[in-house]
């Protein structure tokens, strides 16, 4: 009798464990799943992907940064193809960010200050429709709020030229080649990096200091 109500306390026991370690597997399941669910994305164009690439990386609140092209006219585009500036594709880069940590408004603010929004097609010596200037948005939301923060900088005159950012729905999109993907990090000594991306890079780090990522 003993022993079965040994064994019994020692199946039970068993059993306790295992629906607890369940229990304890589901609740961490959630709780990825629900920070998963936290992260917002948006895309945005400022003239070469390498550059916007090298300074989003670098803010917090962003938990990745991927270049591609958005919103052209042909079916999975090369680079060759977008350099043509035939293709109506812009040169962007999708970022995936934390609302929590940093706001879509901080995002824009950023975006704004490290390139020229009033020029059309160009940025620097980048020349061509893909070099475009543009908030891609994914949510109504975020249609609302760029094109609030649009408004506001147009009647503070910011800028002393008209502002040719356009603010436009992602309508499609595509990876760009995995030799463009962390570029500056990779090619920092590369001549286009160190005259272009570099002094970008100094700049943004002088203005957004305190919203930069920790080295």
């Amino acid at each position: 009798m003993k022993i079965f109500l040994f064994f019994g306390i020692i199946f039970s026991f068993i059993a306790c464990n295992k629906s607890h370690s369940e229990s304890t597997i589901e609740k961490k399941s959630k709780s990825m799943e629900t920070n998963s669910n936290k992260l917002d994305t948006i895309t945005l164009g400022a003239g070469c992907f390498w550059c916007v690439e090298a300074v989003f990386q670098r803010l917090n609140g962003i938990h990745s940064v991927q270049s591609g092209y958005c919103n052209g006219n042909t079916a999975k585009p090369s680079y060759e193809d977008v350099c043509t500036g035939t293709t109506g594709y812009a040169e962007v880069c999708q970022l995936t960010y934390d609302p929590t940590v940093v706001g879509f408004e901080e995002i824009l603010e950023v975006f704004f200050k490290t390139h020229d929004p009033t020029t059309l097609n160009k940025q620097g010596a980048d020349v061509g429709t893909q070099y475009r200037s543009g908030i891609f948005y994914h949510t109504e939301a975020q249609r609302l709020t760029a094109e609030k923060i649009l408004k506001e900088i147009t009647v503070e005159k910011i800028y002393a030229n008209p502002i040719v950012t356009e603010i436009k729905q992602v309508t499609n999109y595509y990876k760009a080649e995995d030799y463009h993907q962390n570029y500056y990090n990779e090619n920092s000594n590369q001549s286009y990096c160190s005259f272009v991306i570099t002094p970008k890079l100094e700049k943004f780090e002088k203005i957004f200091k305190s919203k930069m990522k920790s080295k």
